[in-house]
């Protein structure tokens, strides 16, 4: 069995590869410098025939930093390109009957769940990595997905350690709303992506989460 990646606490960053490839690339570049906890590429490739090259190049972007790299929805690319993990928009039978092959060649697995309890706690016993629950606020990027209740993820964290990740519309403004709740990081595409240096919008993340916990320690 392939010794497997971890994934820590911290800023989780989800990236659209149908940008413009060199803007995306560019923005990547300062990103990755702030050192987010993992990336996932969203499986939201212009064409097919892009997949190889981009994700080659977002490969040689990281090398350097050991973030580990999740591809959306497909884990025969998790495979093909040397990836390590993916990420599971739902969890379905087919998903369910996959887990125990990607974990023995050693791929992280994290899935996004919402507010059904049945469902979390299925992917808690398929021994995932890590939930993420989408939507906290309204979002650009997850208006498919209904809002997480806060009591969903209280609960939830009564179920398991595994890293639990909050997603959508969570800006550095909307941060403050999730102190009552106990989560390990923060995944962000628009808020990151789209700013005007990446990496100090990253930096402005973490010091709100670290400001955050140590405001529920004290």
């Amino acid at each position: 069995m392939k010794k497997q990646t971890k994934i820590n606490s911290g800023i989780y960053l989800v990236i659209d590869p149908s940008m413009e490839e060199n803007q995306l690339l560019e923005s990547l570049e300062k990103a990755v410098s702030a050192k987010p906890c993992a990336l996932q590429i969203w499986d939201n490739f212009q064409s097919h025939d892009q997949v190889p090259t981009l994700i080659a190049k977002i490969k040689m972007i990281c090398s350097r930093s050991g973030i580990p790299i999740l591809i959306n929805n497909h884990p025969e690319w998790a495979e093909l390109f040397g990836l390590d993990g993916v990420h599971f928009d739902e969890l379905t039978d087919e998903l369910l009957s996959s887990i125990p092959q990607l974990k023995q060649h050693g791929k992280i697995i994290g899935i996004t769940v919402n507010n059904d309890l049945e469902l979390i706690k299925k992917a808690i016993f398929a021994d995932v990595d890590y939930l993420s629950f989408c939507s906290m606020f309204p979002s650009s990027t997850a208006n498919s997905c209904d809002l997480v209740e806060f009591e969903t993820v209280i609960k939830t964290r009564k179920y398991t350690s595994i890293p639990i990740f909050l997603a959508g519309g969570i800006s550095t403004e909307s941060i403050a709303k999730l102190q009552s709740l106990d989560f390990d990081g923060i995944a962000v595409v628009s808020g990151v992506m789209s700013a005007a240096d990446p990496g100090n919008a990253i930096s402005q993340y973490q010091q709100l989460l670290s400001d955050q916990k140590k405001g529920n320690r004290a």
